[in-house]
């Protein structure tokens, strides 16, 4: 039986592309690719003569048996336009289906713009959540972000540049306009550009400018208010953490961002949960 590969590709800078996503498409029988004029691009630049199936948004159901056929006698790649397949790109059913068909499906890690984005934000990276793209209505975007008003983890997702600024105009609606917000644009591309800043300055920034390219936008979550959390709430997250393998100083520094509580109080508070 063949293996499913899941290669992740360059969003924008053709350096990013590994050694062993080359050497993979090179190997496989076949290339299941998001849209093959694109990726004939891509496979031109790196010498790869794989044969190459369509496999996107609208004929992802329909292309499922030509893939799972070829994958009984021989290995097959998967790859999107850029990135990761299956992170806001297609991939989910056809890697769902080789699973049930008891195909190995293996990862080829590569770059991903919310990850690449995230890593140089300045904002919290020990937990977060990806939206993908956010629905078109701003009365949907509420109904979807609503519940994480007071949520304390980065919050990511992606967005067109024609929405960019009536998004964040929803944003400031719902978060305040003193929310900390990253604008990551065009990410490993030639016109890479980030901007940090509250929500309100982000409106006034994206007024003076054109939109251009693809953004992945990133919102700081809730800032917790002081002594919002009392010595149990502390002492019961510092032995939650505990009891899930975080060292001390990690779990008082991740309660102290959390509570919004000094990290000598909550140290103290480690100290009596200790008897030291």
């Amino acid at each position: 039986m063949g293996t499913l590969y899941v290669v992740a590709t360059p969003i924008g800078n053709l350096e990013d592309m590994t050694f062993r996503a080359v050497r993979v498409l090179k190997e496989v029988a076949l290339i299941a690719a998001e849209d093959t004029r694109k990726s004939g691009m891509l496979l031109k630049h790196f010498e790869i003569e794989t044969s190459m199936t369509s496999y996107f948004e609208h004929n992802k159901l329909t292309k499922l048996e030509r893939i799972l056929d070829a994958l009984v006698s021989a290995d097959v790649a998967l790859i999107s336009d850029a990135g990761t397949p299956g992170i806001s790109d297609p991939g989910y059913e056809l890697v769902c289906a080789a699973l049930a068909q008891g195909h190995e499906v293996v990862p080829i890690p590569g770059p991903s713009a919310l990850i690449a984005a995230l890593s140089v934000s300045g904002l919290p990276t020990d937990r977060f959540t990806f939206l993908g793209f956010l629905p078109r209505r701003a009365s949907e975007q509420q109904t979807l972000l609503s519940p994480f008003l007071s949520s304390p983890e980065t919050f990511i997702f992606y967005e067109a540049p024609h929405r960019i600024r009536e998004t964040v105009d929803t944003l400031i609606g719902l978060f305040g306009p003193e929310r900390q917000v990253v604008l990551a644009r065009e990410v490993t591309k030639r016109f890479e550009e980030f901007w940090r800043g509250p929500l309100a300055d982000a409106a006034g920034h994206l007024a003076l400018t054109e939109p251009r390219g693809e953004f992945t936008v990133l919102l700081a979550g809730a800032q917790a208010e002081a002594g919002q959390w009392n010595d149990d709430g502390v002492q019961r997250a510092l032995l939650a953490l505990e009891a899930e393998g975080v060292t001390g100083s990690r779990a008082v520094k991740q309660v102290a961002r959390l509570s919004g509580r000094p990290k000598n109080e909550v140290y103290d508070l480690w100290l009596r949960l200790k008897g030291e």
